[in-house]
């Protein structure tokens, strides 16, 4: 069972801590996301022609920008640059995501906002970072992915690389570090450093979640060719397996005594399959298509009722409909409704200090009157300042 939040949520440990985000896609709304939902003030600076009046007060579908207000503002005009730099004057950090230098044109840029706010950390989303070669050009997760090495990585041998939906470039190597950049420059201010840049690029950080395996090749553990190492399918003890139903499970029975657990609760193997060295390579395709016949002899959620509460290292795949009523996660509140809407819950867990769900997604511009009150701004000014189209 899913259980539902209210607004009235304890505050995060980033309660106090003000954030500018302005809006982009992807990996940028998802750093300022993961900083709402640990407790700070996020005020997403959104385009002034994406304000439509008629949807405020309802939740805004994209899930990404929950727990943030919302300004409408234009970037391009000097009244719009001026309400954004009042707003760094009042701020801890700024998220933007644009190509490299094009906050600078808007004269936004991290000298503009620091000769503003001089301790003001700058968070900067890229694919390619701010400087080199690709940098003023166009991509997308899977181009990061690519050059880094992790794409090819990725994928059954013998066939293509596979992407991996944009969970691990956009999200991973990028918008996460890119919160956890923030937080630590934030952590650098409150001792006495100055403000600083934090150029968060998916290359950068993909290369990083990928030392594991650079580790590994170095010690002759792990092979070039995709689809025959240990954790990349290659292994019939860490795989996925399709049962009688057509769904499937996943096996990661990778230590011995887990896999002698596997084998003793499912008696593998079938009478006219043999169970053979799984330490030798060579063994591992006539393994695999002994276990596949096993297990396509019951449906995934009888598999999972013998396996999954045990050490044998079994789990169902769930479906993204399912994944929320799984015991385990209900248990956990791993998912949670807010607005009627199912979502996942804020992670990590505080035990002092736990973060929230405290405001739904905005639509664009729902709290431009509001920010600029905060702000000092005289209701005839804002009214000045959108009456020339500078907010909305």
């Amino acid at each position: 069972m899913v259980l539902p939040v209210t607004a009235d949520q304890p505050v995060g440990p980033l309660a106090g801590v003000r954030v500018v985000e302005l809006a982009g896609i992807g990996p940028g709304p998802f750093a300022a996301m993961m900083l709402a939902d640990l407790g700070a003030d996020v005020i997403r600076v959104d385009r002034v022609t994406d304000v439509a009046t008629d949807a405020f007060g309802t939740p805004h579908p994209d899930l990404l920008n929950r727990g943030r207000r919302s300004i409408g503002v234009d970037l391009k005009s000097a009244g719009g640059r001026e309400v954004v730099l009042a707003l760094v004057g009042a701020a801890d950090a700024l998220i933007e995501g644009f190509r490299p230098g094009v906050t600078e044109r808007l004269g936004l840029g991290p000298t503009d906002c620091h000769a503003t706010n001089p301790g003001l950390v700058y968070g900067r989303m890229t694919g390619w970072g701010q400087h080199g070669p690709y940098a003023p050009h166009a991509g997308h997760d899977v181009d990061y992915l690519a050059v880094t090495g992790a794409l090819h990585g990725i994928g059954r041998a013998g066939q293509p690389p596979v992407p991996p939906l944009n969970l691990l470039g956009d999200f991973g190597g990028g918008g996460m570090m890119l919160a956890l950049g923030i937080v630590s420059a934030l952590y650098a201010v409150r001792v006495g450093a100055t403000g600083q840049v934090v150029d968060a690029a998916i290359v950068d950080g993909v290369a990083v979640l990928s030392t594991q395996i650079h580790a590994l090749r170095r010690l002759g553990m792990w092979q070039d060719p995709r689809g025959v190492n240990l954790l990349d399918g290659g292994a019939p003890f860490y795989d996925t397996y399709e049962c009688a139903d057509g769904r499937f499970i996943a096996v990661g029975a990778l230590e011995p005594k887990f896999y002698d657990e596997l084998v003793r609760r499912t008696g593998f193997p079938l009478p006219s399959d043999e169970a053979l060295d799984r330490t030798d390579p060579a063994n591992w395709p006539a393994l695999r298509a002994a276990w596949g016949r096993l297990f396509r002899t019951r449906s995934r959620d009888e598999w999972a009722a013998l396996l999954t509460e045990s050490d044998a290292c079994v789990a169902p795949v769930l479906n993204w409909q399912e994944a929320p009523d799984d015991p385990h996660l209900a248990a956990r509140g791993t998912f949670v409704v807010r607005d009627g809407v199912v979502q996942p819950a804020p992670a990590p867990r505080f035990s002092r200090t736990p973060a929230s769900l405290r405001r739904p997604p905005p639509w664009p511009g729902e709290h431009t009157d509001e920010v600029l009150a905060e702000l000092g701004y005289h209701p005839e000014k804002v009214a000045e300042l959108r009456s020339a189209g500078a907010v909305g």
